[in-house]
């Protein structure tokens, strides 16, 4: 243990950061070292673990409350050798349930938390990133994914006991999960209602452990799913998958499964909003005269292959000059409807001419004059305006 970074160093983020600091965080790290963008790569695939472990801690409010006040021992069942691999004298119990542990100790909420146990509890959800290439964020696609989730024990089927018969009713609380007391003061008498110690909140008490999850009801497995990227997905966005998190507590939902979005650079397109950017060089010639000539498109037809289609450059582009393709953009997520595909015309101008093309070019410039250059003549007047004011 002593070899690990402060969770909060590794997030790069300070002590008493906000959950938006932390999440805006975690998502550039994850982006960054995940193991799609790096592979075959080690050393980014142990700090991706890293960031995620980090995250997983610091994005509950519980567990981060623990970790600021006792650090990894707070948050680590396997952390300081205590029987059970739990923490000093507590045995085998859950750091999950330590806040109502230290809330019965010392007549208050460890983390701020008083909460009941035995109401039905949400899943976490878990975060998880996805690369695709552009034409799959353009027109949306299934991935595969190998996410690590905390399920129901299918050997106790979540109850934590060995057999039914293990898990009986706590009798110090009934039941409850909390032990009250009655004080006499001067103003009259307090009532004081406290985590019961004995069963942790949980209201039952269990005899023998289940051997497959140590009692806790749940284990955590590998599980390899297949999640669809909506078409027009964008850098940085997440989709959200209802239930496919960690499992919950005591009959809650489960959590949801969060996939965050990053894009490869394309090798010519890129991308404002839903709309899609090309810069297509053409000759002077082609400017001048006019040319038809085959650009690439996003091509719904074939998606993810390379598609093109032949526009007609007219005579006299100008450098610099944009055209808009209505509908040959990314589809809208909700809508379906397409944006548009702004094409930049840039006029290239040739180089290592020979002495008989310079001839040529020069016999061109003649014959066209200065009458042709309307943006040169109207260059000039300004000009000689701006000395005539002299």
């Amino acid at each position: 243990m002593a070899d690990k970074r402060d969770y909060y160093e590794v997030l790069g983020v300070q002590k008493g950061a906000s959950d938006d600091e932390i999440k805006r965080s975690y998502r550039k790290l994850a982006k960054k070292y995940h193991p799609d963008v790096n592979p075959g790569d080690k050393e980014a695939e142990a700090k991706f673990k890293e960031i995620g472990e980090a995250y997983e801690v610091l994005s509950d409010a519980e567990k981060k409350s623990r970790y600021d006040q006792f650090g990894f021992a707070g948050v680590d069942p396997n952390y300081g050798g205590g029987a059970g691999g739990g923490f000093g004298g507590f045995g085998g119990m859950g750091f999950d349930d330590l806040g109502d542990i230290f809330g019965s100790m010392f007549g208050g909420g460890f983390g701020g938390s008083q909460r009941r146990r035995n109401g039905p509890r949400r899943g976490s959800d878990i975060e998880e990133s996805v690369l695709l290439s552009f034409e799959e964020a353009a027109f949306g696609i299934k991935k595969q994914l190998k996410i690590y989730v905390i399920e129901e024990c299918e050997e106790c089927h979540g109850s934590g006991a060995k057999s039914a018969s293990d898990k009986q009713t706590c009798p110090h609380c009934k039941g409850t999960g909390q032990i009250k007391s009655v004080q006499n003061t001067m103003f009259g008498q307090m009532i004081n209602t406290q985590v019961c110690g004995h069963c942790r909140g949980e209201g039952t008490i269990i005899k023998n452990p289940c051997a497959k999850c140590n009692g806790k009801g749940k284990v955590k497995r590998a599980k390899n799913i297949e999640v669809d990227i909506p078409a027009g997905i964008n850098a940085g966005e997440t989709v959200s998958y209802r239930g496919l998190g960690n499992a919950g507590s005591k009959g809650g939902p489960s959590g949801d499964l969060l996939v965050t979005v990053s894009i490869k650079r394309h090798s010519v397109f890129t991308r404002t909003g839903y709309d899609v950017n090309l810069e297509v060089p053409i000759t002077f010639v082609q400017a001048a005269l006019g040319a038809d000539i085959e650009i690439p498109v996003l091509d719904p037809d074939k998606k993810y292959e390379p598609g093109k289609m032949t526009y007609t450059v007219p005579e006299g582009t100008q450098p610099e000059t944009v055209v808009r393709l209505r509908g040959k953009g990314i589809p809208h997520v909700r809508s379906g409807a397409r944006g548009d595909m702004l094409v930049k015309f840039t006029v290239e101008v040739p180089r290592n001419l020979t002495s008989e093309q310079k001839e040529v070019i020069s016999k061109l410039a003649q014959l066209t004059g200065e009458s042709n250059y309307k943006q040169r003549k109207s260059f000039a007047d300004k000009m000689k305006d701006f000395f005539d004011k002299k």
